[in-house]
């Protein structure tokens, strides 16, 4: 039968196939009486520094084994700090003369000049008498503890090692002063972790060579030793990836996961080849599934660098791209200062311009908006580019979640930070799959580094498992006079559908809806934290809702302490809002209120905030009640999968019919990280590039010299487009070819916008787009009328009742409760999505067919009641919440309708804006007397309405009266004189439609 003893004796063998020495503790002259070897210590100081005098050597050994604190934490950090950071003597020479040696009881660059020992049978006194399993020595230090369980003993596990380290630590505290590393194990299980961390932060090792991971076939411990300590490895785990946080004077000490440390290893390694002079400045992208620990990686990542000579003391700045994701961060490296030293600040553009101009070293904090031009006053001007600050080819800019900011390198921030530092070198980290259409992560920083997604992190219990559980509020439409209701408040207004389309995206938030999710997510809440304490998260998709949600669990009998948790415009947000609207500071206070697991407050209502970069490890619910899609909807669920005491897993709660999106979302993030992925002709796609911006500019006037655009004045700028607007809106062929060959160009510009090579064309790309914009906006109708929409939207919150809640599973006759969102039946029906190199190659070859096509938004006269509509929409939600692929059919649907409209309209010979008139006459071709095609009727009616259009003319009633005049004429003899005001009217309901916000 295997024991204790055989599992004890297993570690040692494959120790000493490591190199180290076993030693039986018995036989060491000092057991019992002191936790260091002082003779060992000793020996190895006078091997690494003979020179110096022996008083000095022995002073060195008493301050290596004398640890101040007033407490074993604060003890056990100030040996940690003397081991890895060495210790300075000053002393005289035997001449006499004033001099100075640092000495580290380690050779951390050397592992062959150390002695590594695995001691046993060691006893140590304190306030009992224990004896640890094995000790790892490193030149009389003990730094590693092994506590072992009996593999075979059913009556034991991994927990009873760990409860064993709880007693040690009370009854032999004077061992865990010098303790880098507590190893765990019951025979099955080994994990490794910090003294004094709880048992959810110890963890197996699972990787020897940080490439691949072990399987249930490998042994945890074999595995660990192998991956963990070979004497190099080891050393520098110990002096790199372990650290103390000081949190307001308690200390908590944390060391590296084995994902952390490879990843690390590997971005080191990637630094070395690609930071100046060696390298061309990309050194990689680091892909860490959120909650995974990615601040504590970056942390010990410029360490690392900061660390070595290679660098020669390199500024590191990193870069993040909101301000609340800018201070949790700077936060957490603060914390780590052990590792990073003084961390600073730029809290203005001045800030950064300072710090970036200053010499060499240290680490600076920045959003991305602060490499912002300064705008000039009375007595400056205004700048037209970012100055260069600094030419040293030793900055290294890390940037955070790298996908939101850095690919627009022909104008704006990310253009600018590039000129700021032309020399610099540039990593990027995401918790988002960095594969996109418009995402070149890796063209912008290099080739992935590291991936540690989803489904690892959860294996690894790196966080907690995530369980989605669907829910179905119905909806019912039960206001039948609401299309009356609609038209009083429009006032007989003209029928504006994107008026209606815009409120019926508040269906929602229909109050009798609000009221019953409120009540079911109060009764799903209160059951959860029966049996687990925690916090939950609800997400509304609108401000509005938020609100209407809270007032709705308010007015609830034992609702808990909440809070709603969003922006406001006192300009224009309704004074009942004032409560939730909050300064920065009571924000940050709020905050901090729903981290501690101990206040009352218990649920956070949100749109869009603490939806990203936000951390509260005892979140474990949330409620979704808005449409999420892609990277936003996997960084908000993982809100929830924060490792925390004994919560085993985090659980979304779906109103809304998220669960299709999510499968697509969670299946690219445990993708195949970029690999065996065809790639884009970059060279081809410059040329199309450069190809079709001089197409573009081949239509600008010749008389409009827009070369010094950055540097005009807003009043010049708008003055200049419109003379080129003026110049390509005369001819309709032209304007509508412009706008294909300017989407075409800023298509391609999509794929090559991360070359430098394009740099140089900011100004006309820029100048171009501007110019296709204003051709759009005059070739197209647009109307905004604030008051009616929300008027419309709150009659129809209130028009929408909704039934009890359904449990989807329990309607669909699943027995099982939930399902984890990586589990392999759940994501069996996720879509497969092209990625973003297909997109991109896809896009190409659309251009180099010459299959783009370019449509305008229309505002055509064609009545539907909102109450038919609202039906509509209420079906698709419905549809969406049990299969969004229903939305996915009909989108299909509807390209198919836009593909016959096209082939229809080459088929007749008319415009697109002719088409819908040609519908009218040909609906009523029996009363047109005229022989011959309907479509020369057509024509001449477009062209007298076009040439009788004025600014506002829908509300001039002499302005209508000519454009009905000239119809008339043009229809007379060719249509029944009894039928000419009945078919004129459609017309003019049409023209106003289509026209209606028509300008020269």
């Amino acid at each position: 039968m295997t024991t204790e003893a055989n599992i004890e004796q297993a570690c040692i063998d494959w120790l000493e196939d490591l190199g180290y020495t076993h030693k039986l503790g018995t036989s060491l002259p000092q057991n019992n009486v002191s936790v260091v070897l002082k003779d060992e210590l000793a020996a190895f100081i006078a091997r690494q520094y003979p020179h110096i005098p022996q008083d000095i050597q022995e002073f060195a050994v008493a301050s290596f084994t004398h640890n101040i604190g007033a407490d074993l934490d604060h003890r056990n950090r100030d040996f940690h700090l003397k081991l890895t950071k060495g210790v300075e003597f000053p002393y005289e020479d035997a001449t006499g003369a004033e001099k100075a040696v640092h000495i580290y009881p380690i050779d951390f660059e050397n592992p062959d000049n150390n002695n590594f020992w695995a001691v046993n049978q060691f006893s140590i006194t304190g306030k009992n008498k224990r004896r640890p399993d094995i000790i790892i020595y490193i030149n009389g230090l003990p730094l590693v503890v092994f506590e072992l369980k009996n593999w075979y003993d059913e009556h034991t596990n991994i927990k009873e090692a760990f409860n064993q380290i709880q007693h040690y630590k009370k009854d032999i505290p004077q061992l865990f002063e010098y303790n880098a590393l507590t190893i765990i194990s019951d025979g099955n299980e080994a994990q490794h972790g910090m003294y004094s961390s709880g048992q959810e932060w110890f963890a197996a090792w699972k990787s020897i060579d940080g490439k691949t991971t072990f399987n249930d076939e490998d042994f945890q411990m074999h595995t660990l030793l192998f991956g963990l300590f070979p004497k190099a490895r080891i050393l520098d785990y110990i002096k790199n990836f372990i650290f103390h946080e000081d949190h307001n004077g308690t200390l908590i000490k944390k060391g590296a996961k084995y994902h952390q440390y490879f990843g690390v290893s590997y971005a080191v390694a990637a630094a070395q080849k690609a930071v100046r002079p060696v390298g061309n400045g990309r050194i990689g992208v680091v892909w860490h599934t959120q909650g995974s620990g990615k601040s504590i990686f970056m942390a010990i990542y410029t360490g690392i660098l900061r660390s070595m000579q290679q660098f020669k003391n390199p500024t590191i700045v990193v870069q993040v791209d909101r301000s609340d994701l800018d201070f949790q961060l700077y936060e957490n490296f603060v914390l780590a200062k052990d590792l990073v030293g003084d961390v600073q600040h730029a809290d203005t553009t001045a800030d950064l311009r300072k710090l970036l101009s200053a010499g060499a070293g240290g680490v600076i904090f920045t959003t991305i908006e602060k490499f912002r031009l300064k705008t000039g006053t009375e007595d400056t001007l205004k700048e037209l580019e970012h100055p260069v600050l600094s030419t040293r080819e030793n900055i290294i800019v890390m940037a955070d979640e790298a996908h939101r900011t850095q690919y627009g390198l022909l104008d704006g921030f990310a253009s600018n930070m590039r000129r700021a530092l032309p020399n610099a070198s540039f990593i990027g980290f995401t918790g988002t799959p960095v594969d996109s259409k418009d995402a070149d992560t890796q063209e912008v920083f290099g080739d992935l580094i590291h991936i540690y997604d989803i489904r690892q992190a959860e294996e690894d219990n790196a966080t907690v498992k995530i369980y989605y559980e669907p829910r179905l509020a119905k909806l019912h439409l039960w206001n039948e006079d609401i299309d009356a209701e609609v038209d009083a408040i429009t006032e007989a207004d003209e029928d504006n559908p994107n008026l209606k389309w815009a409120a019926i995206e508040d269906a929602a938030g229909s109050a009798d809806r609000v009221a019953k999710i409120s009540q079911d997510i109060l009764s799903h809440y209160t059951k959860r934290i029966a049996t687990l304490d925690g916090k939950a998260m609800i997400v509304c998709m609108s401000r509005r809702n938020c609100v209407k949600m809270y007032d709705a669990l308010k007015e609830l009998e034992d609702c808990p302490d909440i809070a709603v948790v969003m922006t406001g415009n006192i300009s224009k947000d309704p004074v009942a809002w004032n409560e939730h609207f909050r300064t920065k500071h009571s924000t940050e206070a709020l905050k901090k209120r729903f981290k501690n697991p101990e206040d009352p407050l218990r649920i956070v209502i949100v749109r869009d905030m603490w939806l990203t970069g936000f951390d509260a490890p005892c979140v474990h619910t949330m409620y979704v009640d808005k449409i999420m899609r892609g990277h936003n909807l996997m960084q908000a669920i993982t809100r929830t999968n924060r490792v925390f005491k004994d919560k085993k897993n985090g659980v979304i709660v779906d109103y809304i019919g998220i669960g299709d999106n999510l499968k697509t979302a969670t299946s690219k993030y445990t993708g195949s990280g970029g690999k065996g992925k065809p790639t884009v002709d970059m060279e081809q796609a410059l040329e199309l590039f450069f190809d079709q911006l001089q197409s573009c500019i081949a239509y600008l006037p010749e008389h409009v010299d827009y070369h010094n655009w950055k540097g005009l004045r807003e009043a010049d700028k708008v003055l200049l487009v419109k003379a080129a607007l003026n110049h390509i809106i005369k001819d309709d062929e032209a304007s509508m070819d412009f706008m294909k060959a300017e989407k075409t160009m800023s298509g391609l510009l999509s794929i090559v916008k991360s070359q430098s090579a394009i740099q140089h064309t900011a100004v006309d790309v820029l100048f171009v787009q501007h110019v296709s914009k204003a051709v759009r906006n005059a070739k197209s109708v647009t109307t905004t009328r604030g008051e009616q929409k929300e008027k419309v939207k709150e009659l129809i919150s209130q028009s929408i009742e909704s039934e009890d809640i359904v449990d989807v599973f329990a309607m669909a006759g699943i027995e099982r409760p939930d399902i984890a969102i990586l589990d392999d039946t759940f994501l069996l029906g996720a879509k497969q999505e092209k990625d973003g190199n297909a997109l991109k190659i896809e896009l190409i070859k659309n251009i180099l067919k010459d299959e783009i096509k370019l449509r305008l938004h229309k505002n055509i006269k064609k009545y539907t009641s909102l109450k038919e509509e609202l039906e509509k929409v209420i079906d698709r939600y419905h549809n969406n919440a049990l299969d969004s692929y229903a939305t996915i059919a009909e989108l299909v649907e509807r390209a198919k309708d836009l593909q016959k409209e096209d082939t229809r309209i080459a088929e007749l010979g008319l415009s697109e804006e002719e088409l819908a008139f040609y519908d009218i006459l040909a609906a009523k071709k029996e009363i047109i007397k005229e022989e011959g095609p309907i479509q020369d009727i057509v024509h001449g009616v477009v062209q007298a309405v076009k040439n009788n259009l004025q600014l506002d003319w829908t509300k001039k009633e002499n302005a209508k009266a000519s454009i009905r005049l000239a119809v008339k004429k043009e229809l007379r003899g060719k249509i029944s004189i009894t039928k000419l005001n009945e078919i004129l009217q459609d017309i003019m309901e049409q023209a106003e439609g289509q026209f209606g916000e028509w300008s020269a």
